[in-house]
């Protein structure tokens, strides 16, 4: 057991990844080392910092903390604290059920953590964090909670009414990170599109990532959570006009049929939703849109699911993920509706779901071979130094094998021309040993 160390261990969404990284940087200014998602956490003090949102996860939440609770019980750490979505959730139970835990703290009180072990919360430092991620990327938390009401969704419940970040405070951040080596931000929250209303009676979001534009040396920008009603269309100008913003959104659409979309309180209609993802295809050619589609939902019928992958089929959506439903605790579904869908069923239909997208996902690559994209090098492994285009977010969607032929740097974005897909993967060679910006800067010149 390392002493004055701190374990930290985070599950669920990139948002929690962002709040482990400004407490481990709290805890270097108070004299800790930290260590995160560790092998063989061996810290007097462990964090875990969980996620509530789905059935899923709030098993791998539970089973994680009974995993050191157990080590608690038998004094092989120090002391154990739980923070984030599940027990800003079920706090009361979590504490009366496992007391082993030292504390819990939720999803937006982990600041007291730090004074509750003595030491100081320095304010200074509140745009500051040790990043977890590769020094080139990071993401930039611009919101907290939804005011969606979404008939599915667990996080209103979870997160409250939504919070907008200051957009100084943003931008500040944005320079921070870039102080440390950062050109490549991935804006998230749970609803970006809704960002401003709160703060400033608008739809901020354009002007937002204008601002976040200009900071010098802030190569790519990518845009994750958006949602379909009311979308801010003054975004897709944006997009199209400025070079480091990617050609890339992360729209969760759930669904398209019609009664699908009322009952899960969707505020938008078929019609709608295939005229504004002609409209962004139209207004930013080339775009990639990433979506989400919610399988098993209460009132699904077979003439819904097969309405859902005729769009699918037809839209081409160049990435797509999807979940079966999950019977959250006062949602709107859990009160309202019967889940009445067979387990089975909802695992079939996103399978199937899932195996059309495959296909198409495989045949958008293949269209790739022979073109020229910039690349981002995230890593180097033996036998290939591997890679993102700007269509591309990390962990989510497909990488880049980039050939060894030619030395290259990690951060560093190279034209890359394409030779090979297989499954989601692109394999490719580097045609200059120049990095883009380099290469850019000779063009211009």
């Amino acid at each position: 057991m390392k002493k004055n160390h701190v374990d930290i261990i985070t599950l669920g969404c990139s948002k929690n990844l962002v709040d482990s990284e400004s407490l481990m940087r709290q805890f270097v200014a108070n004299g800790y080392t930290v260590s995160h998602d560790s092998e063989h956490p061996d810290g007097d003090i462990i964090i875990i910092n969980t996620c509530g949102f789905i059935g899923d996860a709030k098993e791998e939440s539970i089973d994680m903390i009974l995993h050191f609770a157990a080590a608690r019980k038998k004094k092989k750490i120090g002391k154990l604290f739980v923070m984030g979505c599940l027990s800003e959730r079920y706090f009361h139970e979590l504490r009366n059920e496992i007391p082993e835990v030292d504390k819990f703290y939720g999803k937006f009180n982990w600041k007291a953590l730090i004074t509750d072990l003595g030491k100081s919360y320095h304010r200074e430092l509140s745009t500051e964090r040790i990043l977890t991620t590769p020094p080139h990327y990071a993401y930039l938390k611009i919101a907290e909670g939804c005011d969606r009401t979404c008939s599915y969704c667990a996080i209103p419940i979870i997160t409250g009414k939504y919070q907008s970040k200051d957009m100084d405070e943003i931008v500040d951040e944005v320079k921070n990170l870039r102080k440390q080596g950062v050109k490549e931000f991935q804006l998230i929250a749970q609803d970006l599109t809704y960002y401003g209303q709160d703060k400033y009676r608008k739809f901020a979001l354009p002007e937002l990532v204008e601002k976040i534009s200009d900071v010098p040396g802030v190569e790519w920008i990518r845009l994750h959570y958006a949602y379909p009603a009311h979308f801010p269309l003054d975004l897709l100008r944006v997009m199209r006009e400025r070079d480091n913003v990617c050609k890339y959104l992360d729209i969760a659409l759930q669904h398209i049929s019609d009664s699908m979309l009322k009952l899960m309180r969707r505020n938008i209609s078929r019609q709608q939703t295939i005229e504004l993802i002609r409209q962004i295809r139209e207004e930013v050619p080339g775009i990639h849109l990433r979506t989400t589609m919610l399988v098993g939902h209460p009132g699904e019928t077979e003439k819904d699911f097969r309405e859902l992958l005729d769009f699918v089929r037809s839209t081409r959506f160049e990435r797509l993920g999807a979940f079966p439903y999950s019977d959250e605790e006062f949602t709107y579904s859990n009160l309202h509706y019967k889940d009445d869908t067979p387990s089975e069923v909802k695992q079939e239909r996103m399978e199937e779901l899932m195996t059309l997208q495959a296909e198409i996902a495989t045949a958008i690559s293949e269209e790739k071979i022979g073109k020229t994209f910039e690349v981002m090098i995230d890593r180097e492994e033996e036998n290939f130094y591997v890679g993102r285009t700007a269509y591309d977010s990390p962990e989510v969607d497909p990488e880049v094998l980039v050939s060894k032929d030619k030395p290259l740097k990690t951060g560093n974005i190279y034209p890359v021309k394409i030779s090979a897909s297989q499954s989601f993967d692109l394999y490719g060679n580097v045609i200059s040993a120049f990095c883009c910006c380099v290469f850019h800067f000779l063009f211009v010149i």
